[in-house]
């Protein structure tokens, strides 16, 4: 689908995470308008005191801050990639596993939530991250 001669490729797995960013970030402040109209008191999101949140707005917010934690590494193993013009048929296909692996994960998150079905696309995420990290760290080891 993409040529992997062409560095630019590895943006695309990134742009994808991105707009994934942006889906969790309305689906947080739609599940959290919802809570304040079902009677959520509004002042609770000053300082996160009070009455907590109901799950479907924590599970929101949850999904969210999730996709500042390991996604950094995604990033940075792309970026790297990129920069050291290390994109290879072996990365992307790490990056795009990663991809795939992250939405599955997100779209257990953000509907039914089942942690043992989240947890098998969480699995298979980090295994990819970490086969994209081993593969740009060959990759710098051999530019030394």
């Amino acid at each position: 689908m993409f040529d992997h001669t062409n560095p630019v490729t590895i943006l695309v797995p990134m742009l994808v995470v991105v707009a994934l960013t942006f889906v969790a970030f309305i689906k947080m402040a739609t599940a959290r308008g919802a809570a304040v109209k079902a009677g959520q008191d509004p002042a609770f999101y000053r300082a996160h005191l009070g009455s907590p949140e109901p799950e479907g707005a924590t599970a929101a917010v949850r999904h969210w801050d999730n996709l500042f934690e390991l996604p950094t590494l995604f990033y940075a193993g792309c970026i790297t990639a990129f920069v050291l013009g290390a994109v290879s048929g072996w990365t992307l296909a790490f990056a795009w596993g990663w991809v795939v692996a992250r939405l599955l994960q997100s779209a257990v998150h953000m509907t039914y939530n089942n942690p043992s079905h989240r947890g098998g696309g969480f699995v298979l995420g980090v295994l990819f991250v970490m086969a994209l990290w081993v593969n740009v760290g060959l990759s710098i080891c051999g530019k030394l």
